[in-house]
């Protein structure tokens, strides 16, 4: 087994190079660890001997205890597979949760800003508490901007490409739901204005490949202890299509049927999320040429 990566740690109260020695001293005498101390960048590295990692919490309270502290770092997320703001909220309640972590989520630009002591967690903890929750993250500064843009606006036109298709699906349904409104009014039987098996075949790929974003999202979410709105989506449709499904299975004429109502939904929560997505793109290219405005060197 190889020794860990070295870790750099940004120190504050330093007031002379006696300062550094000092903390350099104290740090040496941890069991294990080798550390250097350069009071020009305020800075101490820390290497440790192979298969004995760095215990933070005592190297912290060390450098406590000799009059010094560990500067918290700031590091700043791009997040993936959020689909209402519950799901931000339980990300940034997962964050906080962990010891010397502030963070706050911003649902709107799919990021997130937080603090954190790297002696107490580090960004790979932070990514995988953020992974147990059921979404993905990446630090933005190691991402390409242009390339996440390009990323994003890839992703808004297949969902684009979704909905229209959901929609040529969906229309058939539109002649459907006045017959049957035009049926409760008349009080006579109900009749179908598009055969049964035609209105499951219309439906299927609706509710199984246009709302697979849903079921995974609701999987995500279950997986990690909560509830979002993918949850309600994908058991409200699901329950409308399997019931009606049966109904044609069975051939149970007698019980009303209601694929158009899982194919409704679905397109219109997908119209929802594109024009949702559009909006994001919009604000954060905003965001960014206001950023673009500040100067490199003041």
């Amino acid at each position: 087994m190889g020794a860990p990566p070295a870790q750099e740690l940004p120190i504050v109260g330093m007031s002379c190079a006696a300062c550094a020695t000092r903390l350099e001293k104290v740090l040496n005498r941890q069991p294990g660890l080798s550390a250097s101390v350069n009071f020009a960048t305020a800075r101490a590295r820390l290497e440790s001997a192979p298969g004995q990692p760095v215990e933070g919490e005592a190297v912290l309270a060390a450098i406590r205890k000799a009059g010094f502290d560990v500067a918290p770092e700031t590091l700043e997320l791009a997040l993936t597979g959020m689909s209402c703001a519950a799901c931000a909220a339980r990300i940034e309640k997962v964050l906080n949760r962990l010891p010397g972590v502030q963070a706050s989520v911003n649902f709107a630009a799919a990021s997130a800003r937080l603090s954190h002591q790297s002696l107490q967690c580090s960004v790979d903890q932070i990514l995988a508490a953020i992974r147990k929750a059921g979404f993905e993250a990446q630090i933005r500064a190691a991402r390409d901007r242009a390339a996440e843009r390009a990323a994003k606006a890839a992703q808004l036109q297949a969902e684009l490409r979704q909905f229209w298709i959901a929609l040529g699906l969906a229309l058939p349904f539109l002649v459907q739901m006045p017959a049957m409104l035009l049926a409760g009014w008349a009080g006579g039987a109900h009749h179908d204005a598009i055969p049964r098996a035609v209105q499951a075949l219309l439906a299927a790929p609706i509710q199984f490949w246009v709302g697979a974003r849903f079921y995974r999202g609701a999987w995500a979410s279950l997986r990690g202890g909560g509830a979002n709105m993918d949850v309600l989506v994908a058991l409200g449709t699901s329950v409308a299509y399997c019931f009606s499904l049966a109904v044609v299975v069975l051939d149970l004429h007698h019980l009303h049927v209601y694929f158009e109502a899982s194919a409704s939904i679905i397109t219109l929560v997908l119209l929802g999320k594109v024009l949702e997505g559009r909006a994001r793109a919009r604000t954060s290219a905003a965001i960014e040429s206001l950023l673009e405005l500040q100067p490199p060197v003041a």
